[in-house]
C-alpha cells in the first residue's frame, strides 16, 4: 500500500470515529425530547448507583458517560446525601459501566475497520493488539484507584492532620519515593506504598509504618497479565511488515521497553527503565501514536504515574494549522535576555525542545483504564526532562473532538446567571458557525498551553520546587500564560475580544473543581487568573460577570509582570508555594482566593455551582 491511500483509509477511519463520536454526543439530546437509547442507557446507569431519575441526575449521567468527567455525578450524590464510603463504591460501579460501554465500542468500530479492510494487515494488528493490553489495564484500573486514591493517601492525610508539607516531608525522609539514575529524587513515581511496621518512626515520633514497592509486586497479578498482553501484541507485530513506514522496528522496541518497566521490580531503577520507553516511543513518528502511562495528577502526594493506555489517531487535514510554536520560541528567548545569561542557557535547551516537538492533531480512537474517568484535550509528553532535553517532545491536540464536545453539550443555567445570556450565546455562535476562528483560537490557547509546559524547565526544576508539593499547582497556570503571551508577541486585533472572552470563560469555569483532586492544579490556575482579571479591572461582578474589553492593555501588562515574576521563580527554583501563596491560600482543606472580592465571587460561584450546577437551559 502506498503512502497515499494509507492517508485516504486513515481519513476514512477519522470521519467513521467522528461519526460515531456525533451519535454519542447525540445522547444529550434526551435533555431536549425522547432519545430511546439515551433514556434505556442512563435509566440503567441511574437504577445501579441507586439515584433517582431528575433533570440534575440525567445531566450528570451523560456527563459521565459521554464526557467521561466524574464531578458532576459526585455532586448529584452528594445533594442525595450519599456518605463518602457510598460514594466511592458507586464511583467504583459507574467506572465499570461506562468502561464496559465504550469498550463494546471499541470492539465495533474495530470490527468495521476489519471488514473495511482499511489500513494494512499490520496496523489492523496493531489496533487489536493495543486494544487486548487496554482490556486488562481496565481490569487493574479499579485496584489501583482502590490503593492509591481511596486507602494510602486518606491515611496520610490522617497521620500527619492534612498537613501536606509534613507528608512530603515523611516521603522524602524515609526514601519513599521513586529516584532517578543518579539517585535523587524524582518528580513521579511508578510505585505505591504498602504497610511494613518494620519502617523507623520520623522525626517528630508519628509511625510510618510504609514502605515502597514497584507496580509489579504491588499488582503482580494484573501487571503479570499486561506484560502476557503486550508480548501477544509483539508476537502479532512480527507476523507482518510495516510496508508504508518502515517502522515495524520502532513499534517492537517500544513494546517491549514497556514490557520491560511494566514488569520491573526494583524501585530504584523504575523512572530509569520507564525513561527508555519513553526514547524508544519517540522515534515511532506514525500517524497512529499510543499513549502509555505518562501523567501523575491523581495521586497528590507521590506522583504515581496514572495508568492511561490510548490510540490516537492524526487527522491529515489539520497537520499544518499551527502557527503558535513560532510565536513561543520569539516571546520566550526575547523574555531570557532580560533575566540573563543563566535564563538563555536554560531557554536554549527549551526551545531546542519545541523545535523538536512532534505536532499531532487529530483524535482519541481508543482508551482504556484510567482514561474512562476522563480524556484530555491535549497534551504535552514525555514529562522525562532527560528524555525531553535529549529527543523533544510529542504534542497531542484534540481539536475537532473537543469543538464537537462544545457544540453537543446542553446549556448550563449557572453559565447563563454568571456570564449572562449574551455572552453564553455568543460562545455557541462561535463554536457552530465560525469553526475556522475557532480552531484559530485553539491553536493559541490548547496548543500554545501545551508548548508553554515546555519553558523554564531544567532536569531538576520540578523536583527542587515541589518540596511542598505545589509545583502542579502553578505549572497549569505557566503553560496557558505562556500561549497567552505567545499572543501578546505577535496580537492580532480581530482576536484580542475572542481571547479576552476565552481567558474568563475558562477561569471562571475551572471553580467548580475545587473538590475535585486530580484536576486540583486547573483549580489553581482559575484562582491566579481570576486574581489578574479582577485586579486589572477587566471583569468586574455585580450579579453577573462584566467584561470592559477597553482595559485590554491593563490586562496584558499584568498578565505579562505576572509571567515574569513566574519565570524568575522557575529559573530560581524556588518553592512552587511561594508563587501560589501571592494569590491563594488552603483554608479548611480548600484553596482560596487571597482578596476578599475575589473570594467573595469564587465562594457565591461554587454555592451556586453546588445547587444548579447540573441544570440546563434553552436559549431562544
Amino acid at each position: 500500500m502506498t503512502k497515499e491511500q494509507f492517508n485516504k483509509d486513515l481519513q476514512a477511519v477519522y470521519l467513521e470515529l467522528q461519526d460515531r463520536q456525533s451519535e454519542l454526543n447525540g445522547f444529550y439530546e434526551l435533555l431536549k425530547g425522547e432519545h430511546a437509547k439515551a433514556k434505556q442507557t442512563i435509566e440503567a446507569f441511574l437504577q445501579l448507583l441507586e439515584l433517582p431519575y431528575n433533570d440534575d441526575t440525567v445531566m450528570a449521567a451523560l456527563t459521565r458517560i459521554v464526557n467521561l468527567r466524574e464531578d458532576a455525578l459526585e455532586q448529584v450524590m452528594q445533594k442525595e446525601g450519599f456518605d463518602e464510603e457510598r460514594i466511592r463504591l458507586k464511583k467504583e460501579l459507574a467506572y465499570g459501566f461506562v468502561s464496559m460501554m465504550h469498550i463494546t465500542r471499541h470492539e465495533s468500530l474495530i470490527g468495521w475497520i476489519e471488514e473495511q479492510k482499511l489500513l494494512t494487515p499490520f496496523y489492523r494488528s496493531l489496533i487489536f493488539g493495543v486494544h487486548f493490553v487496554g482490556l486488562r489495564l481496565s481490569e487493574w484500573q479499579s485496584h489501583w484507584t482502590h490503593h492509591i486514591i481511596n486507602t494510602v493517601n486518606p491515611e496520610l492525610s490522617r497521620l500527619f492532620d492534612g498537613d501536606d508539607a509534613k507528608v512530603f516531608e515523611m516521603l522524602q525522609a524515609n526514601a519513599l519515593l521513586d529516584t532517578t539514575e543518579d539517585g535523587c529524587v524524582g518528580d513521579r513515581c511508578y510505585s505505591v506504598l504498602v504497610k511494613d511496621a518494620s519502617t523507623p518512626s520520623t522525626s517528630s515520633g508519628t509511625e510510618v509504618v510504609y514502605k515502597s514497592v514497584a507496580y509489579a509486586e504491588a499488582f503482580a497479578k494484573e501487571v503479570g497479565a499486561v506484560v502476557v498482553a503486550l508480548e501477544q501484541l509483539i508476537a502479532l507485530l512480527g507476523q507482518h511488515e510495516d510496508e508504508v513506514f518502515g517502522q515495524k522496528q520502532e513499534w517492537i522496541a517500544y513494546f517491549t521497553a514497556l514490557k520491560e518497566a511494566f514488569a520491573h521490580t526494583k524501585t530504584d531503577e523504575l523512572i530509569k527503565m520507564w525513561a527508555e520507553v519513553d526514547r524508544r516511543w519517540m522515534a515511532v513518528t506514525t500517524p497512529l501514536q499510543v499513549g502509555h502511562p505518562l501523567e501523575y495528577y491523581e495521586d497528590h502526594y507521590r506522583k504515581a504515574v496514572a495508568l492511561e493506555w490510548d490510540l490516537r489517531i492524526v487527522n491529515p487535514r489539520l497537520q499544518e494549522g499551527s502557527h503558535t510554536r513560532e510565536n513561543i520560541k520569539l516571546f520566550a528567548y526575547e523574555m531570557a535576555q532580560k533575566f540573563g545569561e543563566e535564563a538563555l542557557h536554560t531557554m536554549s535547551k527549551n526551545l531546542l525542545q519545541v523545535d523538536q516537538t512532534q505536532l499531532y492533531i487529530g483524535q482519541p480512537m481508543l482508551y482504556y483504564a484510567a482514561e474512562f474517568n476522563g480524556l484530555f484535550s491535549a497534551q504535552v509528553v514525555p514529562n522525562d526532562e532527560q528524555v525531553s532535553t535529549e529527543l523533544g517532545k510529542k504534542i497531542f491536540a484534540y481539536a475537532d473532538f473537543v469543538l464537537e464536545s462544545k457544540k453537543s453539550k446542553p446549556v448550563m443555567k449557572l453559565s447563563v446567571e454568571i456570564m449572562g445570556e449574551d455572552f453564553v450565546k455568543q460562545q455557541r455562535a462561535l463554536a457552530e458557525n465560525e469553526p475556522q476562528l475557532w480552531h484559530e483560537l485553539y491553536d493559541i490557547s490548547t496548543i500554545g498551553h501545551e508548548y508553554g509546559h515546555i519553558l523554564w524547565i531544567d532536569t531538576d526544576t520540578e523536583t527542587k520546587m515541589n518540596a511542598t508539593g505545589q509545583f502542579k499547582n502553578i505549572e497549569e497556570f505557566k503553560a496557558t500564560t505562556g500561549g497567552l503571551m505567545a499572543f501578546f508577541r505577535r496580537e492580532k486585533e480581530m482576536l484580542k475580544h475572542h481571547i479576552i472572552d476565552d481567558l474568563v470563560s475558562r477561569a471562571v469555569g475551572l471553580m467548580a473543581w475545587r473538590e475535585v483532586g486530580e484536576v486540583l492544579p486547573y483549580y489553581c490556575e482559575g484562582l491566579i487568573h481570576l486574581d489578574i482579571l479582577f485586579s486589572s479591572g477587566i471583569i468586574t461582578y455585580d450579579e453577573q460577570i462584566k467584561i470592559d474589553y477597553e482595559k485590554y492593555d491593563v490586562m496584558k501588562a499584568a498578565y505579562i509582570e505576572a509571567y515574569e515574576n513566574l519565570a524568575k521563580t522557575y529559573l530560581d527554583k524556588i518553592d512552587a508555594n511561594s508563587y501560589l501563596s501571592q494569590y491563594a491560600t488552603k483554608e479548611a482543606g480548600v484553596y482560596l482566593p487571597v482578596k476578599e472580592d475575589i473570594r467573595t465571587f469564587v465562594e457565591h460561584y461554587y454555592a451556586r455551582y453546588k445547587e444548579i450546577g447540573q441544570q440546563t437551559v434553552t436559549l431562544d
